[in-house]
């Protein structure tokens, strides 16, 4: 495995077209993990469950949550 040292070395082997797309997608992960298409993504789950027919009742998540006290603690 290489190192982070490694790595920003080896992006000056890179072509210009080979960087930019490189950049381009840490930029797209970054965003990605701050939650910044969390919207667009939400609306790409519901378009999928409109078009496939899919139907959610209050009967499908009546047994979902663990009513359990959690955990016991030792003290």
């Amino acid at each position: 495995m290489m190192t982070l040292q490694e790595i920003i070395n080896s992006i000056n082997s890179l072509s210009t077209e080979e960087r930019d797309y490189l950049f381009e997608f840490l930029r797209k992960k970054k965003e990605e993990s701050r939650g910044d298409h969390f919207w667009e993504g939400l609306q790409k789950f519901r378009k999928v469950i409109q078009s496939e027919g899919i139907i959610f009742t209050d009967q499908d998540f009546a047994d979902l949550r663990d009513k359990s006290v959690g955990r016991e603690i030792d003290l």
